[in-house]
Protein backbone atom coordinates (compact mmCIF):
# COMPACT_ATOMS: atom_id res chain seq x y z
CA UNK A 1 0.00 0.00 0.00
CA UNK A 2 0.99 3.63 -0.47
CA UNK A 3 0.16 6.49 1.89
CA UNK A 4 -0.34 9.56 -0.29
CA UNK A 5 -0.98 11.88 2.67
CA UNK A 6 2.69 12.06 3.61
CA UNK A 7 5.76 13.56 1.95
CA UNK A 8 7.78 10.33 2.04
CA UNK A 9 6.15 6.98 2.79
CA UNK A 10 7.86 4.11 4.60
CA UNK A 11 9.61 2.66 1.55
CA UNK A 12 10.23 5.92 -0.34
CA UNK A 13 13.86 6.85 -0.94
CA UNK A 14 14.61 10.57 -0.34
CA UNK A 15 16.44 12.77 -2.80
CA UNK A 16 20.17 12.53 -2.20
CA UNK A 17 20.39 16.31 -1.62
CA UNK A 18 17.83 16.10 1.22
CA UNK A 19 18.80 12.73 2.69
CA UNK A 20 21.57 14.02 4.98
CA UNK A 21 19.48 16.85 6.42
CA UNK A 22 16.46 14.63 7.07
CA UNK A 23 18.60 12.00 8.81
CA UNK A 24 20.52 14.63 10.79
CA UNK A 25 17.21 15.89 12.14
CA UNK A 26 16.54 12.43 13.63
CA UNK A 27 20.07 12.33 15.06
CA UNK A 28 19.38 15.61 16.88
CA UNK A 29 16.02 14.37 18.15
CA UNK A 30 17.48 11.36 19.94
CA UNK A 31 20.89 12.84 20.80
CA UNK A 32 20.08 14.50 24.13
CA UNK A 33 18.31 11.51 25.69
CA UNK A 34 20.66 8.88 24.28
CA UNK A 35 23.82 10.51 25.67
CA UNK A 36 22.21 11.51 28.98
CA UNK A 37 21.63 7.90 30.06
CA UNK A 38 25.30 6.80 29.91
CA UNK A 39 26.41 10.04 31.59
CA UNK A 40 24.07 9.34 34.51
CA UNK A 41 25.40 5.80 34.84
CA UNK A 42 29.08 6.60 34.34
CA UNK A 43 29.55 5.19 30.83
CA UNK A 44 31.30 7.03 28.00
CA UNK A 45 28.49 8.56 25.89
CA UNK A 46 30.18 7.86 22.56
CA UNK A 47 29.64 4.14 23.06
CA UNK A 48 25.93 4.81 23.52
CA UNK A 49 25.87 6.58 20.15
CA UNK A 50 27.65 3.64 18.52
CA UNK A 51 25.23 1.19 20.13
CA UNK A 52 22.26 3.36 19.15
CA UNK A 53 23.24 3.38 15.48
CA UNK A 54 24.21 -0.27 15.25
CA UNK A 55 21.15 -1.30 17.31
CA UNK A 56 18.84 0.57 14.95
CA UNK A 57 20.39 -1.11 11.93
CA UNK A 58 20.12 -4.50 13.67
CA UNK A 59 16.44 -3.87 14.48
CA UNK A 60 15.76 -2.89 10.88
CA UNK A 61 17.50 -6.03 9.64
CA UNK A 62 15.43 -8.32 11.89
CA UNK A 63 12.20 -6.58 10.85
CA UNK A 64 13.27 -6.87 7.18
CA UNK A 65 13.51 -3.08 6.82
CA UNK A 66 9.76 -2.66 7.17
CA UNK A 67 9.49 -0.73 10.47
CA UNK A 68 10.83 2.87 10.70
CA UNK A 69 11.86 2.66 14.36
CA UNK A 70 14.95 4.28 15.90
CA UNK A 71 16.67 2.72 18.93
CA UNK A 72 18.18 4.83 21.72
CA UNK A 73 19.36 4.46 25.33
CA UNK A 74 16.57 3.30 27.67
CA UNK A 75 15.78 5.35 30.78
CA UNK A 76 13.92 2.44 32.38
CA UNK A 77 17.18 0.70 33.32
CA UNK A 78 19.03 3.69 34.84
CA UNK A 79 18.46 2.88 38.53
CA UNK A 80 19.30 -0.77 37.94
CA UNK A 81 22.46 0.13 36.03
CA UNK A 82 23.58 2.56 38.73
CA UNK A 83 23.21 -0.21 41.30
CA UNK A 84 25.01 -2.78 39.16
CA UNK A 85 27.82 -0.34 38.41
CA UNK A 86 28.58 -0.20 42.15
CA UNK A 87 28.38 -3.98 42.54
CA UNK A 88 30.10 -5.46 39.50
CA UNK A 89 30.95 -2.55 37.24
CA UNK A 90 30.48 -2.61 33.49
CA UNK A 91 30.56 -6.42 33.20
CA UNK A 92 27.46 -6.67 35.41
CA UNK A 93 25.62 -4.01 33.39
CA UNK A 94 26.60 -5.70 30.14
CA UNK A 95 25.37 -9.06 31.36
CA UNK A 96 22.10 -7.48 32.52
CA UNK A 97 21.60 -5.82 29.13
CA UNK A 98 22.14 -9.12 27.34
CA UNK A 99 19.73 -10.89 29.69
CA UNK A 100 17.12 -8.19 29.00
CA UNK A 101 17.59 -8.78 25.28
CA UNK A 102 17.26 -12.52 25.80
CA UNK A 103 13.93 -11.96 27.59
CA UNK A 104 12.71 -10.10 24.50
CA UNK A 105 13.76 -12.99 22.25
CA UNK A 106 12.03 -15.57 24.46
CA UNK A 107 8.81 -13.51 24.50
CA UNK A 108 9.08 -13.07 20.72
CA UNK A 109 9.16 -16.86 20.28
CA UNK A 110 6.15 -17.31 22.59
CA UNK A 111 4.21 -14.56 20.79
CA UNK A 112 4.92 -16.22 17.46
CA UNK A 113 3.27 -19.45 18.57
CA UNK A 114 0.54 -18.48 21.08
CA UNK A 115 -0.10 -14.74 20.59
CA UNK A 116 0.19 -11.82 23.04
CA UNK A 117 -2.96 -12.06 25.18
CA UNK A 118 -0.99 -13.58 28.08
CA UNK A 119 1.16 -10.44 28.29
CA UNK A 120 -1.91 -8.30 28.92
CA UNK A 121 -2.91 -10.62 31.79
CA UNK A 122 0.51 -10.39 33.47
CA UNK A 123 0.99 -6.66 32.86
CA UNK A 124 -2.38 -4.86 32.93
CA UNK A 125 -2.50 -1.05 33.29
CA UNK A 126 -2.83 -1.27 37.11
CA UNK A 127 0.63 -2.88 37.20
CA UNK A 128 2.34 -1.06 34.33
CA UNK A 129 1.18 2.46 35.31
CA UNK A 130 2.61 2.48 38.87
CA UNK A 131 5.79 0.73 37.71
CA UNK A 132 6.45 3.40 35.09
CA UNK A 133 5.83 6.04 37.78
CA UNK A 134 8.36 4.28 40.00
CA UNK A 135 10.96 4.26 37.22
CA UNK A 136 10.74 8.04 37.01
CA UNK A 137 10.30 8.95 40.67
CA UNK A 138 12.93 6.55 42.01
CA UNK A 139 15.50 8.55 40.05
CA UNK A 140 14.34 11.91 41.46
CA UNK A 141 17.03 12.07 44.23
CA UNK A 142 19.77 11.70 41.59
CA UNK A 143 18.40 14.66 39.63
CA UNK A 144 18.08 16.83 42.74
CA UNK A 145 21.54 15.95 44.07
CA UNK A 146 23.09 16.84 40.71
CA UNK A 147 21.21 20.15 40.81
CA UNK A 148 22.18 21.36 44.29
CA UNK A 149 25.31 19.81 45.74
CA UNK A 150 28.99 20.03 44.83
CA UNK A 151 30.02 16.49 43.99
CA UNK A 152 26.37 15.59 43.28
CA UNK A 153 25.87 14.00 46.72
CA UNK A 154 23.99 15.28 49.82
CA UNK A 155 27.30 15.24 51.70
CA UNK A 156 28.65 17.89 49.35
CA UNK A 157 28.34 21.64 49.85
CA UNK A 158 25.02 23.22 48.88
CA UNK A 159 25.48 25.61 45.94
CA UNK A 160 23.03 28.29 44.87
CA UNK A 161 25.01 28.71 41.62
CA UNK A 162 24.52 25.05 40.71
CA UNK A 163 20.80 25.30 41.50
CA UNK A 164 20.51 28.33 39.22
CA UNK A 165 22.15 26.41 36.37
CA UNK A 166 19.80 23.44 36.89
CA UNK A 167 16.72 25.69 36.91
CA UNK A 168 17.86 27.52 33.77
CA UNK A 169 18.27 24.13 32.07
CA UNK A 170 14.89 22.73 33.09
CA UNK A 171 13.00 25.93 32.23
CA UNK A 172 14.74 26.09 28.85
CA UNK A 173 13.50 22.57 28.14
CA UNK A 174 9.97 23.51 29.22
CA UNK A 175 9.90 26.73 27.17
CA UNK A 176 11.11 25.09 23.96
CA UNK A 177 8.77 22.12 24.50
CA UNK A 178 5.73 24.40 24.83
CA UNK A 179 6.58 27.40 22.66
CA UNK A 180 9.09 25.98 20.18
CA UNK A 181 7.94 25.78 16.58
CA UNK A 182 8.70 23.07 14.07
CA UNK A 183 12.05 21.42 14.58
CA UNK A 184 12.78 23.38 17.78
CA UNK A 185 9.82 21.69 19.49
CA UNK A 186 11.29 18.27 18.67
CA UNK A 187 14.71 18.77 20.30
CA UNK A 188 13.96 20.67 23.55
CA UNK A 189 16.25 18.41 25.60
CA UNK A 190 19.23 19.10 23.37
CA UNK A 191 18.52 22.86 23.34
CA UNK A 192 18.04 22.90 27.12
CA UNK A 193 21.39 21.19 27.64
CA UNK A 194 23.10 23.69 25.32
CA UNK A 195 21.49 26.66 27.13
CA UNK A 196 22.41 25.15 30.52
CA UNK A 197 25.98 24.54 29.37
CA UNK A 198 26.38 28.17 28.30
CA UNK A 199 24.79 29.34 31.58
CA UNK A 200 27.25 27.17 33.54
CA UNK A 201 30.19 28.82 31.76
CA UNK A 202 28.84 32.33 32.39
CA UNK A 203 27.90 31.69 36.04
CA UNK A 204 31.28 30.08 36.62
CA UNK A 205 33.02 33.17 35.24
CA UNK A 206 30.83 35.48 37.34
CA UNK A 207 31.45 33.57 40.58
CA UNK A 208 35.09 32.79 39.92
CA UNK A 209 34.53 29.02 40.10
CA UNK A 210 35.36 26.39 37.51
CA UNK A 211 32.02 24.73 36.86
CA UNK A 212 32.81 23.61 33.30
CA UNK A 213 36.11 21.91 32.48
CA UNK A 214 36.69 21.82 28.72
CA UNK A 215 40.38 20.95 28.87
CA UNK A 216 39.63 17.43 27.68
CA UNK A 217 38.07 18.77 24.46
CA UNK A 218 41.31 20.47 23.43
CA UNK A 219 43.43 17.37 24.01
CA UNK A 220 41.00 14.89 22.45
CA UNK A 221 41.63 13.60 18.93
CA UNK A 222 39.19 14.40 16.17
CA UNK A 223 39.00 10.76 15.15
CA UNK A 224 39.27 7.90 17.61
CA UNK A 225 37.78 4.49 18.23
CA UNK A 226 34.77 4.55 20.59
CA UNK A 227 35.68 2.89 23.93
CA UNK A 228 33.64 -0.19 23.10
CA UNK A 229 34.25 -2.73 25.84
CA UNK A 230 33.57 -5.91 23.92
CA UNK A 231 32.47 -7.82 26.98
CA UNK A 232 34.11 -11.14 26.16
CA UNK A 233 37.43 -9.46 25.25
CA UNK A 234 37.94 -6.43 27.51
CA UNK A 235 36.66 -7.95 30.74
CA UNK A 236 37.05 -11.16 32.66
CA UNK A 237 33.67 -12.72 32.10
CA UNK A 238 31.82 -13.69 35.27
CA UNK A 239 28.34 -14.64 36.40
CA UNK A 240 26.24 -11.91 38.04
CA UNK A 241 22.94 -13.24 39.44
CA UNK A 242 22.05 -9.72 40.59
CA UNK A 243 22.24 -8.48 37.00
CA UNK A 244 19.84 -11.19 35.84
CA UNK A 245 17.28 -10.68 38.61
CA UNK A 246 17.51 -6.89 38.40
CA UNK A 247 17.33 -6.32 34.64
CA UNK A 248 15.07 -9.17 33.48
CA UNK A 249 11.85 -7.92 35.20
CA UNK A 250 12.38 -4.41 33.82
CA UNK A 251 12.50 -5.87 30.30
CA UNK A 252 8.83 -6.83 30.68
CA UNK A 253 8.01 -3.22 31.55
CA UNK A 254 9.86 -1.79 28.54
CA UNK A 255 7.90 -4.22 26.35
CA UNK A 256 4.74 -2.31 27.13
CA UNK A 257 6.50 0.82 25.86
CA UNK A 258 7.42 -1.17 22.76
CA UNK A 259 3.77 -2.11 22.15
CA UNK A 260 2.77 1.53 22.53
CA UNK A 261 5.36 2.74 20.04
CA UNK A 262 4.36 0.12 17.49
CA UNK A 263 0.71 1.13 17.85
CA UNK A 264 1.63 4.79 17.30
CA UNK A 265 3.65 3.83 14.22
CA UNK A 266 0.66 1.82 12.95
CA UNK A 267 -1.58 4.86 13.28
CA UNK A 268 1.03 7.21 11.83
CA UNK A 269 1.91 5.16 8.74
CA UNK A 270 -1.48 3.57 8.09
CA UNK A 271 -0.02 0.08 8.40
CA UNK A 272 -0.28 -2.81 10.84
CA UNK A 273 3.22 -3.76 11.93
CA UNK A 274 1.73 -6.25 14.42
CA UNK A 275 0.85 -8.36 11.38
CA UNK A 276 3.62 -7.45 8.93
CA UNK A 277 6.42 -8.05 9.72
CA UNK A 278 4.74 -9.22 12.98
CA UNK A 279 5.00 -8.44 16.69
CA UNK A 280 7.40 -11.35 17.09
CA UNK A 281 9.77 -9.70 14.62
CA UNK A 282 9.61 -6.24 16.26
CA UNK A 283 10.22 -7.79 19.70
CA UNK A 284 13.10 -9.87 18.34
CA UNK A 285 14.57 -6.72 16.77
CA UNK A 286 14.55 -4.99 20.17
CA UNK A 287 16.09 -8.08 21.75
CA UNK A 288 18.94 -8.29 19.25
CA UNK A 289 19.63 -4.56 19.65
CA UNK A 290 19.78 -4.93 23.46
CA UNK A 291 22.11 -7.91 23.28
CA UNK A 292 24.36 -5.96 20.89
CA UNK A 293 24.40 -3.07 23.37
CA UNK A 294 25.45 -5.45 26.13
CA UNK A 295 28.24 -6.92 24.03
CA UNK A 296 29.55 -3.42 23.31
CA UNK A 297 29.32 -2.36 26.96
CA UNK A 298 26.59 0.23 26.31
CA UNK A 299 23.24 0.94 28.03
CA UNK A 300 20.26 -1.17 26.86
CA UNK A 301 18.35 0.41 23.99
CA UNK A 302 14.67 0.77 23.18
CA UNK A 303 12.55 2.35 20.46
CA UNK A 304 12.41 6.15 20.77
CA UNK A 305 9.26 8.26 20.90
CA UNK A 306 11.33 11.35 20.06
CA UNK A 307 11.97 10.04 16.56
CA UNK A 308 8.35 9.04 16.14
CA UNK A 309 7.54 12.65 16.97
CA UNK A 310 9.88 13.84 14.20
CA UNK A 311 8.08 11.58 11.72
CA UNK A 312 4.69 12.88 12.83
CA UNK A 313 5.70 16.52 12.42
CA UNK A 314 7.71 16.17 9.21
CA UNK A 315 5.37 13.62 7.54
CA UNK A 316 8.49 11.76 6.42
CA UNK A 317 8.30 8.08 7.39
CA UNK A 318 11.08 6.71 5.19
CA UNK A 319 13.11 3.81 6.53
CA UNK A 320 16.00 5.19 4.46
CA UNK A 321 15.98 8.37 6.56
CA UNK A 322 16.02 6.32 9.80
CA UNK A 323 18.86 4.16 8.47
CA UNK A 324 20.74 7.34 7.55
CA UNK A 325 20.34 8.65 11.11
CA UNK A 326 21.73 5.37 12.45
CA UNK A 327 24.74 5.63 10.15
CA UNK A 328 25.34 9.23 11.32
CA UNK A 329 25.19 8.12 14.98
CA UNK A 330 27.89 5.53 14.30
CA UNK A 331 30.00 8.15 12.50
CA UNK A 332 29.67 10.72 15.31
CA UNK A 333 30.74 8.09 17.87
CA UNK A 334 34.18 8.07 16.20
CA UNK A 335 34.68 11.84 16.68
CA UNK A 336 36.73 12.14 19.86
CA UNK A 337 36.08 15.82 20.47
CA UNK A 338 32.32 15.24 20.51
CA UNK A 339 32.77 12.56 23.17
CA UNK A 340 35.02 14.86 25.24
CA UNK A 341 32.50 17.71 24.94
CA UNK A 342 29.70 15.45 26.18
CA UNK A 343 31.78 14.31 29.15
CA UNK A 344 32.42 17.96 30.08
CA UNK A 345 28.70 18.68 30.63
CA UNK A 346 28.51 19.71 34.33
CA UNK A 347 26.34 17.92 36.89
CA UNK A 348 23.76 20.72 37.37
CA UNK A 349 23.00 20.76 33.63
CA UNK A 350 22.46 17.01 33.73
CA UNK A 351 20.39 17.49 36.89
CA UNK A 352 18.16 20.09 35.27
CA UNK A 353 17.56 17.91 32.22
CA UNK A 354 16.91 14.93 34.51
CA UNK A 355 14.23 16.81 36.45
CA UNK A 356 12.24 17.21 33.23
CA UNK A 357 12.93 13.75 31.84
CA UNK A 358 12.35 11.74 35.00
CA UNK A 359 9.19 13.72 35.69
CA UNK A 360 7.90 12.98 32.19
CA UNK A 361 8.52 9.26 32.76
CA UNK A 362 6.53 9.35 36.01
CA UNK A 363 3.74 11.35 34.37
CA UNK A 364 3.62 8.77 31.57
CA UNK A 365 2.78 6.14 34.18
CA UNK A 366 -0.04 8.31 35.46
CA UNK A 367 -1.23 8.74 31.88
CA UNK A 368 -1.46 4.96 31.46
CA UNK A 369 -3.70 4.76 34.55
CA UNK A 370 -5.93 7.63 33.42
CA UNK A 371 -6.28 6.51 29.80
CA UNK A 372 -7.26 2.99 30.85
CA UNK A 373 -9.72 4.33 33.44
CA UNK A 374 -8.33 2.21 36.27
CA UNK A 375 -10.90 2.09 39.08
CA UNK A 376 -9.28 2.88 42.44
CA UNK A 377 -12.50 2.21 44.29
CA UNK A 378 -11.53 -1.45 43.91
CA UNK A 379 -9.36 -2.52 46.86
CA UNK A 380 -7.12 -4.78 44.73
CA UNK A 381 -6.18 -1.88 42.45
CA UNK A 382 -5.56 0.41 45.42
CA UNK A 383 -3.35 -2.15 47.17
CA UNK A 384 -1.38 -3.16 44.06
CA UNK A 385 -0.53 0.44 43.22
CA UNK A 386 0.24 1.30 46.86
CA UNK A 387 2.72 -1.54 47.30
CA UNK A 388 4.42 -0.91 43.94
CA UNK A 389 4.82 2.83 44.58
CA UNK A 390 6.14 2.58 48.15
CA UNK A 391 8.51 -0.34 47.45
CA UNK A 392 9.87 1.29 44.30
CA UNK A 393 10.12 4.93 45.38
CA UNK A 394 11.16 4.05 48.94
CA UNK A 395 14.16 2.17 47.62
CA UNK A 396 13.47 -1.29 49.06
CA UNK A 397 16.04 -3.80 47.82
CA UNK A 398 16.41 -7.55 48.29
CA UNK A 399 19.95 -8.21 49.49
CA UNK A 400 21.06 -11.83 50.01
CA UNK A 401 24.61 -12.81 50.92
CA UNK A 402 25.84 -16.35 50.35
CA UNK A 403 29.49 -17.17 50.93
CA UNK A 404 31.59 -14.51 49.25
CA UNK A 405 28.81 -13.55 46.88
CA UNK A 406 26.16 -10.87 47.26
CA UNK A 407 22.80 -10.94 45.44
CA UNK A 408 20.88 -7.68 45.28
CA UNK A 409 17.67 -6.90 43.39
CA UNK A 410 16.96 -3.21 42.78
CA UNK A 411 13.85 -1.45 44.04
CA UNK A 412 12.42 -1.05 40.53
CA UNK A 413 12.83 -4.75 39.76
CA UNK A 414 11.42 -5.74 43.16
CA UNK A 415 8.42 -3.42 42.71
CA UNK A 416 7.82 -4.93 39.27
CA UNK A 417 7.89 -8.48 40.62
CA UNK A 418 5.59 -7.64 43.54
CA UNK A 419 3.14 -5.88 41.22
CA UNK A 420 2.97 -8.88 38.89
CA UNK A 421 2.54 -11.36 41.77
CA UNK A 422 -0.16 -9.31 43.52
CA UNK A 423 -2.08 -8.93 40.27
CA UNK A 424 -2.03 -12.69 39.71
CA UNK A 425 -3.01 -13.79 43.25
CA UNK A 426 -5.48 -11.13 44.38
CA UNK A 427 -9.11 -12.01 43.54
CA UNK A 428 -10.92 -10.02 40.91
CA UNK A 429 -13.62 -7.63 42.12
CA UNK A 430 -16.87 -6.60 40.45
Amino acid sequence: MKNNEVILDVYDRPDVKLWFGLSFQHLFAMFGSTVLVPILVGINPSIALLSSGLGTLAHMSVTRFKVPAYMGSSFAYIAAMQLLMKQGGMPAIAQGAMIGGLVYLIVAIIVRFIGRDWIDKILPPIVVGPIVMVIGLSLAPTAINDSMFVGATPTGKYSLALLAIALITVFSIIIFSIYGKGFLSVVPILIGIVVGYIAAILIGMATGTKIVDISGVATANWLQLPPAHIIFVSYKFGFYPSAILTMAPIAFVTMTEHFGHVMVLNSLTGRDFFKEPGLDKTLAGDGVAQILAGVLGAPPVTSYGENIGVMAISKIHSIYVIAGAAALAVLVSFIGKVSALLISIPAPVIGGASIALFGVIAASGLKIIVENQVNFDLKRNLLISSVVLVVGIGGMVLNISYGTHNLQISSVALATLMGIILNLILPKED
